[in-house]
C-alpha cells in the first residue's frame, strides 16, 4: 500500500508539471521518493532474511537517520513554499512533515505503531485527493475539484488598480458588444468568441489575411485545415451546393449542434459568402461546416457571414472553456474576446466525414461532445427511412 502511494505521487508530480506547476510537481515527485523509500525500507526490515542481507538493523542506520534529518528541513522549505501556493499542497507537505518524523523515529527505533497508522492514513486521504483534483483538472482544463486559495499572497500595501485586459473584452448579453465584435471581425481581426461547445477562434472567411493570423497565434500547423460556421442551413440550401438528399436529412438531423460534417468543397463555398478566405478554409477538397446551436454565435454570424472557427487554444493544448482562459492565455495576440462565462461543454465537436456518405457511409474523424455511437444512431435512422 505504501509503495502504491509512492506512485500516485508520482502521477500527481508529472501531471503537475503538465499543467506547468513547477512548485507542485517538484514537491510531489521529491514526496514519492521519500514515500517509496520509506516503504522499501519498512517492507525490507519486516523480513529478518532481507534486512540481515542488505545490513539493515540496529546500529546500521545512521544514513537513514542523516537522510530523515536533512528531508526535514528540505520539506519545511516546501512548506514555507506551499502556503502560497494552495491548501491541498500545503496539507500534503505538512503530512509529509509528519512522515519524515516517522522516518526518522523508525531509523532510531523508537516509532510508536499508533502515531504511524494515524500519519499514514492522514497522509493517504491527502495523496488520492491530490491526484485524483489534478487529474481531474488536468484532464478537462477547470478547477472541477478544489484545491483551496493560497494561504499567503505576496502584495504590496498599496492595493495596484485592476490592470486592463490586453484587448477589447465586451459582454455577449449586451448588443453593443456583440456589434462591437462584428466590426471587428468585418474589418479583419481575430477575437474570441463563445460557441455551444468550447471557446473558439473567429476570423471573417471574407479576410484571407484574418485565417493566417489564426494559425499563427494558435501556432497551428499549416496541414490542418479550418472549419466555418454558418448560422442556419438555409444559408447553406441558397448556395446550392451538389448535395444528396441523404446528405441533407442527415445534416437536417444534427444542425444545430455540435457535430460537424466534412462535405465536398466547391466554388458554391463563394455564393456561400466566404470569399477570398476560400483557399484558407478546409483542404483542397472537403470542407467542415458546422451550424452552432448558441444564440449569441448565430446573431454574431448573421452580422459577419460566414467565419474561420478553430479552438482558442495553443496548439496542443486543452480547450478554453471560460473566456478568462482565452483572455489569460491569447488575449495579447487578439483584437477582441466576447465574453459569455462557462462554456457549455468541456470538449469539442465531433467531426464527421459525409464525403462517401452515398456509398459507404460516413466516418467519425474526431469524437468530441457528441457520442460516436449517437451519431452512428441518427445516421442509421436518417438512411433507413
Amino acid at each position: 500500500l505504501i509503495l502504491v502511494g509512492g506512485f500516485v505521487q508520482l502521477l500527481a508530480g508529472f501531471l503537475a508539471f503538465r499543467k506547468y506547476d513547477h512548485l507542485g510537481g517538484a514537491a510531489f515527485l521529491t514526496f514519492s521518493a521519500l514515500w517509496s523509500s520509506y516503504g522499501a525500507t519498512r517492507i525490507i526490515c519486516a523480513g529478518p532474511v532481507s534486512g540481515h542481507l542488505l545490513n539493515i538493523g540496529a546500529g546500521n542506520t545512521e544514513g537513514f537517520t542523516a537522510g530523515s534529518v536533512a528531508f526535514l528541513v528540505l520539506n519545511a522549505f516546501l512548506i514555507i513554499l506551499a502556503s502560497s501556493f494552495n491548501v491541498v499542497l500545503l496539507c500534503v507537505t505538512l503530512a509529509m512533515e509528519l512522515l519524515s518524523v516517522c522516518f526518522l523515529l523508525f531509523t532510531l527505533e523508537n516509532l510508536p505503531l499508533p502515531f504511524e497508522i494515524v500519519v499514514l492514513s492522514i497522509f493517504s486521504i491527502l495523496c488520492f485527493y491530490g491526484a485524483t483534483a489534478s487529474l481531474a483538472n488536468c484532464m478537462f482544463g477547470k478547477d472541477l475539484l478544489m484545491m483551496g486559495p493560497p494561504l499567503f499572497t505576496a502584495g504590496s500595501s498599496k492595493k495596484d488598480p485592476q490592470d486592463p485586459p490586453p484587448c477589447v473584452c465586451p459582454k455577449s448579453h449586451c448588443t453593443s458588444g456583440l456589434r462591437t465584435i462584428a466590426e471587428l471581425l468585418n474589418t479583419g481581426a481575430v477575437c474570441g468568441v463563445p460557441t455551444d461547445t468550447v471557446y473558439a477562434l473567429a476570423a471573417s472567411c471574407k479576410h484571407p489575411q484574418a485565417i493566417e493570423k489564426v494559425y499563427r497565434i494558435k501556432d497551428r500547423p499549416q496541414e490542418k485545415p479550418i472549419c466555418i460556421f454558418i448560422s442556419n442551413l438555409d444559408q447553406l440550401r441558397a448556395a446550392a451546393p451538389p448535395i444528396s438528399p441523404l446528405l441533407w436529412e442527415f445534416m437536417e438531423n444534427v444542425y444545430p449542434g455540435g457535430i460537424g460534417c466534412i462535405i465536398q468543397k466547391g466554388e458554391w463555398l463563394k455564393k456561400l459568402g466566404v470569399g477570398a478566405g476560400y483557399s484558407r478554409v478546409g483542404t483542397q477538397d472537403s470542407i467542415m461546416i458546422r451550424v452552432p446551436d448558441l444564440t449569441v454565435l448565430v446573431h454574431l454570424i448573421d452580422m459577419t457571414g460566414p467565419l474561420a472557427i478553430t479552438s482558442a487554444n495553443p496548439s496542443g493544448e486543452v480547450d478554453s472553456t471560460h473566456h478568462d482562459m482565452v483572455i489569460s492565455r491569447l488575449g495579447h495576440k487578439l483584437e477582441g474576446v466576447l465574453c459569455d462565462g462557462e462554456s457549455d461543454e468541456v470538449v469539442a465537436s465531433t467531426v464527421v466525414n459525409c464525403t462517401k456518405i452515398d456509398e459507404g457511409g460516413i466516418t467519425i474523424v474526431r469524437e468530441g461532445c457528441i457520442p460516436a455511437g449517437k451519431v452512428m444512431q441518427i445516421f442509421e435512422r436518417v438512411k433507413n427511412r
